[in-house]
């Protein structure tokens, strides 16, 4: 297998996980978009990993690492989305800057 085709499918990938979490606005499409960017590394980890032939799978199980890593992550930025959106009534990210706008106008009348 030549190391071009999974490396030209990663590179795609990630770019569009890039363009998800530059142009999307929906806090869940962000995170969807960063777990595409996060799959496009490993596609090339376990690539590399077989190309090298490396015999101790350094670069499978640092995939597993992060696989585990995205899980935990994917879960809590869920539920943060989630109350974010039950307490606001919108997963809108550029509408979240409440709080901060909240805070400096306190800091400002005080």
């Amino acid at each position: 297998m030549h190391l071009a085709y999974p490396a030209v499918l990663a590179a795609l990938l990630f770019s569009i996980g890039l363009y998800g979490v530059l142009a999307r606005r929906n806090a869940i499409l962000v995170l969807m978009s960063v777990e595409v960017m996060l799959n496009a590394v490993n596609l090339n980890l376990v690539a590399f990993d077989v190309w090298l032939r490396d015999t101790v799978h350094a670069g499978q199980a640092l995939t597993l690492f992060v696989i585990v890593i995205a899980a935990a992550e994917i879960g809590i930025g869920l539920a943060i989305v989630l109350l974010v959106y039950r307490n606001r009534g919108t997963s809108d990210v550029d509408k979240l800057t409440d709080l901060a706008d909240r805070e400096e106008k306190a800091e400002a009348a005080a």
